[in-house]
């Protein structure tokens, strides 16, 4: 596969993994790649580019979080949709953070204090049913002494789908890995379960009975509480 010089030129400055995701961007509109084409080896890209392979697998994180590309270990990386088509994602500031940074949590609480709001407003009896289903799949876990974990993440991708604006669920969705992700921090933390099964039942309350600021009330308060236990402010 030929390669234009302008497209996929050494990187000066830094940081690295964001300079990067950009010639990435830029190489994969140049060559006009379609769905399912190839992109070069790991190996390939950091020696065209003058970055190390780290840099670069960082890089194709952040893309494979904002569903560019995906990541077949053993076989290459493959492109699933073109940057145009791609709402740009929130993901790409804080895919190489970790589960302690705020800034996860910061964006977590704007998607989700807002999807509460609206499914208040707009939920169906579908919704409440799904919502309630996640509910019972927490409540069974952690009553067998497990975390919860499926549950909360069911629980809040209902909340996510009853808001019923397609553009807030796809933030919601590209952003899916990393919510996840402190989900489990958060309730893999001794006693938290309970907690957060009490959380989430108190905002299907307000969501169920259409109050949209004890919806958003609730949801804030879950969503920076457990934040703030992860990075270390609140026990």
């Amino acid at each position: 596969m030929s390669t234009p010089r302008d497209a996929l030129q050494p990187i000066q400055r830094s940081p690295l993994y964001e300079q990067v995701v950009e010639r990435l961007r830029d190489f994969i509109d140049v060559e006009d790649l379609k769905p399912g084409d190839r992109l070069m080896s790991e190996r390939e890209l950091a020696e065209r580019l003058g970055v190390s392979r780290t840099s670069v697998r960082q890089a194709l994180t952040v893309l494979r979080v904002q569903g560019l590309v995906e990541i077949r270990h053993g076989d290459g990386v493959y492109l699933v949709e073109p940057p145009a088509r791609v709402i740009p994602s929130l993901a790409l500031e804080v895919a190489n953070s970790e589960v302690d940074h705020p800034m996860i949590w910061e964006v977590r609480e704007g998607i989700e204090v807002q999807s509460a709001r609206l499914a208040a407003r707009r939920r169906t009896d579908d919704d409440l049913a799904t919502m309630a289903d996640a509910l019972r799949t927490m409540e069974q876990s952690i009553a067998g002494d497990g975390d919860g974990i499926i549950g909360d993440q069911l629980f809040h991708r209902a909340v996510a789908q009853a808001a019923h604006n397609e553009l807030l669920a796809q933030l919601h969705d590209q952003l899916r890995e990393l919510i996840d992700r402190t989900s489990e921090a958060s309730l893999t933390r001794p006693g938290r379960p309970p907690v957060s099964l009490h959380e989430h039942q108190e905002i299907f309350e307000a969501i169920e009975r259409g109050d949209e600021e004890g919806a958003v009330e609730r949801m804030r308060e879950h969503i920076v509480i457990s934040g703030q236990r992860i990075y270390g402010i609140v026990e």
